[in-house]
């Protein structure tokens, strides 16, 4: 019966072993007699969008090179680049409003080393633009850009001639020194006082040449003056449109050719020694400046101290200057001295006399008797022997 039950039943297979040796049971239909196999199933349809990675190789064929975003550290640019862009700068600095993004410009182009020698007259070009006006480097919204300025072009002075040298060592005076008496850091105001009375201290003794000459330097400065307003004035009424800029002219190119045959002319007879009391003339001139704004400040009572020291340091050195500097020392001198007074006759809260440090030591060490004899005492009494016995 029991070969009736499973007569219709295939033979079971061998057992296939496991990984583990254990036995697994499978059995498998077999389709009756005059029946055939059926189909195998069809592959699972692929979506469209789950799509086989591509090798490494078919990746780096097809696809297109990755673009990325990278800085430039360095300003790669001609020489006729660099001299276009001080002109440009050079035009722009004169104009307070636009003094700032201009002089950050001009620093870019130290730091970037495109100061050259033959790019040096056109850089001078431009410091000589924003000292244009001697005065504008005080003015507080552009005082702090004068500084950074003139303090960066130190990195590049020796790119520039002997008399370029000069002037930026003037312009430094006025625009970095000056501009420290300014501030509110009584550290970097006495550095700057002290930076000013070793100027004067290297400066040589006036002679009366330097006063002639530094009377005609006035004079001709305002013929100067005067000169070019009237030009301008007769060229707006002659030229009110500006044509005869846009029509060439053989006649300026003759006054030019003049020009530079007298200068050239005057450069051979003495142009060291014309430069150096130039350069003098225009430094006594700055430190007269710096005198002036380190007065003015005399009401801060933490300057008191440096400045009397600095004035009574000028009036030391007052043969150092011409006869019109002289008075100039003379009455500044005075108006520390008045200021010194009517601060001592004013009582402060502790109700002592209100002085600073340097006038308690000059009013201590004037009446005090010094003596030769290190035995005794400072006073002149005989302490120390009756004390030796």
């Amino acid at each position: 019966m029991a070969g009736d039950l499973f007569e219709d039943l295939p033979p079971p297979a061998a057992p296939p072993s496991s990984a583990n040796g254990a036995a697994v049971i499978t059995t498998e239909t077999s389709p009756a007699p005059g029946q055939s196999l059926p189909p195998p199933p069809a592959p699972a349809l692929k979506s469209a969008l789950k799509r086989t990675k591509p090798s490494a190789e078919s990746q780096s064929e097809t696809s297109a090179p990755e673009k990325r975003l990278r800085f430039k550290t360095t300003t790669d640019a001609s020489e006729t680049q660099v001299i276009e862009a001080m002109q440009k700068i050079a035009s722009h600095i004169k104009n307070t409003s636009k003094f700032s993004k201009a002089s950050k410009l001009a620093m870019q182009l130290i730091q970037a080393g495109s100061v050259k020698p033959a790019t040096g007259d056109h850089f001078f070009a431009i410091l000589e633009a924003a000292m244009s006006s001697l005065t504008a480097c005080h003015e507080p919204s552009v005082r702090a850009d004068y500084h950074e300025l003139f303090t960066a072009a130190q990195d590049a002075i020796e790119c520039l001639s002997k008399k370029q040298q000069n002037m930026i060592t003037t312009w430094t005076m006025r625009a970095v020194v000056a501009n420290d008496l300014l501030t509110d850091d009584s550290f970097v105001f006495s550095k700057a006082t002290g930076r000013i009375k070793e100027t004067i201290s290297n400066l040589p003794v006036a002679t009366k040449d330097d006063d002639g000459e530094e009377a005609a330097a006035l004079i001709e400065k305002t013929e100067a003056v005067n000169e070019e307003a009237a030009q301008t004035d007769n060229k707006e009424e002659s030229d009110p449109f500006g044509l005869d800029d846009l029509i060439p002219s053989t006649s300026k190119k003759d006054d030019r050719s003049k020009g530079k045959r007298v200068t050239s002319t005057k450069a051979r007879k003495g142009q060291e020694e014309e430069e150096t009391k130039r350069f003098l003339r225009s430094q006594r001139e700055a430190l007269i400046s710096c005198l002036e704004i380190a007065a003015n400040r005399y009401k801060t009572p933490w300057c008191q101290t440096s400045i009397d020291i600095l004035v009574k340091h000028a009036f030391d050195n007052i043969s150092r200057f011409t006869s019109r500097q002289r008075d100039a020392i003379e009455k500044l001198w005075a108006s520390v001295r008045e200021q010194q007074v009517r601060r001592k006759q004013g009582k402060s809260v502790s109700g002592k006399l209100d002085v600073n440090a340097f006038e308690h030591l000059q009013e201590k060490y004037a009446n005090e008797k010094i003596s030769i004899r290190r035995a005794v005492g400072g006073s002149g009494d005989r302490k120390c022997q009756q004390w030796l016995g």
